[in-house]
C-alpha cells in the first residue's frame, strides 16, 4: 500500500509544495514544531534512510540543503534544524525545522496553523527558492 506521502507526491492528497524535481518533493509539515516546518522525501518510496542507493541518499542531501537554504531566507530563525526520525511514516522524510530555541526540535513542541496561513508561509519560502 501506498505510503501518504507516496499518494502526496501523486496528487492523491493536496499538499503545501515547496520544491520539486524529478527525484525528490518538499512540502510543509501541517503538523508543524515551527513555522516553515518543510519534508523532503524521495519521490521513489523507501521506507529508511539507509536503505536509499548513495546517489539517492546524496541526492535528498543536496535538495534538502537547497530548501533549507530557501527557508533560511523566508523564515526569521537562528538556524535550520535538520532530522531524520522515520517512525511516524514509512517513507524516508527528512524535516527541516526553522529553529529559534531547543524546543522546537522535540517533536512535542507544535504550533496551530490555519490552512491560508501553511499557504501564505509556502509561497513565501517557494519566493524565496
Amino acid at each position: 500500500m501506498a505510503s501518504i506521502f507516496t499518494k502526496i507526491v501523486s496528487g492523491e492528497i493536496p499538499s503545501y509544495k515547496i520544491a520539486e524535481n524529478d527525484d525528490f518533493y518538499a512540502f510543509l509539515d501541517i503538523n508543524p514544531n515551527a513555522e516553515g516546518h518543510t519534508l523532503c522525501i524521495p519521490k521513489k518510496e523507501t521506507d529508511k534512510l539507509f536503505d536509499l542507493d548513495e546517489d539517492a541518499y546524496l541526492g535528498l542531501m543536496a535538495f534538502s540543503r537547497k530548501v533549507a537554504k530557501a527557508l533560511e531566507k523566508a523564515i526569521d530563525c537562528k538556524r535550520i534544524g535538520i532530522a531524520v526520525v522515520g517512525l511516524e511514516v514509512p517513507h524516508v522524510h527528512v524535516h527541516l525545522i526553522p529553529l529559534n530555541s531547543m524546543s522546537e526540535m522535540t517533536f512535542q513542541h507544535k504550533v496551530s496553523l490555519s490552512p491560508e496561513e501553511l499557504d501564505g508561509i509556502a509561497k513565501k519560502i517557494r519566493a524565496a527558492f
